[in-house]
């Protein structure tokens, strides 16, 4: 049975204090969620500790946006895995298109996240996806293909998570159409030792348009950016029908 994973990805926003008024908010709206359900919110650096604290107890778990591969050394802005599993985090993003884009982040250094991730106790979430340019070329099979060979070299797929996330349908409002989705979140299943990997769908991911994604029978979860910066919608995803 593959668990499903819900994650919101807060990115750049919310400072400590605006990350106390959204659970103020958030928690209470999730009293009826499946317990089967993982939830869990991958905040900045600065939130941590303070969400680490708020969290206990509920049904939410605390993620990071990222992991170095060495346990400490002199690597300016870079943040450990003893540091984050210290105060409480479980989980933590690595590869996101963001990262690969704007912050030079390659396959081999990402397999390098994966590795440490899971050597310090947290589960990975590893994002793959293609750009507008490579799909229009006829690219996405082969360079997902691609990414999956070198990310996950002697990464344990039984505590991985895997994110979708079609570069050309973030923050764009464009959204992969659910059967496209669900077909190259198929793709993404086919190529893994472990077929009971969580596979999310990560883009554009809305209240009105989570019931749809869901009912993909490859779909097993969802990385949701913009949408989960706000208490109500974020609850709404979380209990999608």
């Amino acid at each position: 049975m593959r668990k499903i994973v819900i994650a919101g990805n807060w990115k750049m926003f919310k400072t400590q204090a605006e990350s106390q008024e959204f659970l103020k908010e958030f928690l209470p709206a999730l009293e009826e969620t499946p317990q089967e359900r993982e939830v869990l919110l991958c905040v900045p650096f600065t939130d941590l500790g303070i969400l680490s604290q708020s969290l206990h107890g509920s049904l939410v778990q605390l993620g990071a946006q990222n992991v170095h591969w060495a346990e400490n050394g002199a690597y300016t802005g870079e943040i450990s895995g003893p540091m984050l599993t210290e105060i409480g985090v479980r989980y933590v993003i690595v590869g996101h298109s963001e990262r690969r884009q704007f912050f030079g982040e390659t396959d081999e250094t990402v397999n390098l996240r994966l590795q440490a991730a899971q050597k310090y106790g947290l589960t990975p979430i590893l994002c793959v996806g293609e750009t507008k340019q490579q799909r229009d070329s006829g690219e996405t099979e082969s360079l997902i293909v691609s990414q999956l060979d070198k990310d996950l070299i002697n990464v344990d797929q039984t505590n991985l998570v895997i994110a979708y996330e079609p570069i050309w349908a973030i923050g764009t409002g464009d959204t992969c159409e659910t059967t496209e989705a669900n077909r190259v979140i198929g793709l993404i299943r086919s190529q893994l030792k472990n077929p009971d990997v969580p596979i999310q769908y990560g883009g554009s991911v809305k209240p009105n348009n989570i019931d749809e994604i869901m009912a993909q029978p490859e779909i097993d979860g969802v990385l949701v950016g913009g949408a989960s910066l706000e208490a109500a919608s974020f609850a709404r995803i979380v209990n999608y029908q």
